[in-house]
């Protein structure tokens, strides 16, 4: 029995320790956003934060996550940063089909969370390796500048 604390709740799950968090989140708690992509870490549709780290899910065994502090998509808003984030995806239209979107999220919140004020370069490194087969990587970048600018002024627009 594993102990989760996932977007501030708390879990007991029972599962083989080499489980893929992925599919604890999806199949076990019902926590839809995270996204299958290629399950190999090399697309990004799957990351989500451990004790405010970037990782991908689905390469991640439940067991390493144990007593960690989980967030996923749906849990993201409730930080300044994953608010800006996605208020600055919406106002700039970031999403086309929309499936690597929570991944990008998830990996631009946890760029801000270290750096507030990311240069092109920083955003580039942070994001590299989060596929978006729409091809939308501008649309993200400047997504990043503006909810780090909103952050800068308090979180007003």
């Amino acid at each position: 029995m594993l102990l989760l604390e996932v977007n501030g709740k708390k879990y007991k799950v029972d599962v083989r320790p080499d489980t893929p968090l992925l599919w604890v989140l999806r199949e076990r708690l019902g926590l839809t956003g995270t996204k299958y992509g290629c399950g190999m870490a090399l697309c990004g549709a799957c990351t989500v934060h451990a004790d405010g780290e970037a990782i991908r899910s689905c390469v991640t065994p439940v067991s390493s996550v144990d007593g960690k502090k989980i967030t996923t998509i749906e849990g993201v808003s409730k930080t300044k940063e994953g608010k800006a984030i996605q208020e600055a995806w919406i106002a700039d239209d970031v999403p086309q089909c929309g499936y690597c979107q929570s991944g990008q999220i998830m990996a631009a919140v946890a760029l801000l969370k270290k750096n507030p004020k990311p240069a092109d370069m920083d955003i580039d490194e942070s994001m590299d390796g989060i596929l978006c087969r729409c091809g939308t990587y501008q649309r993200i970048r400047r997504a990043i500048h503006q909810a780090s600018k909103t952050m800068a002024k308090g979180g007003k627009k």
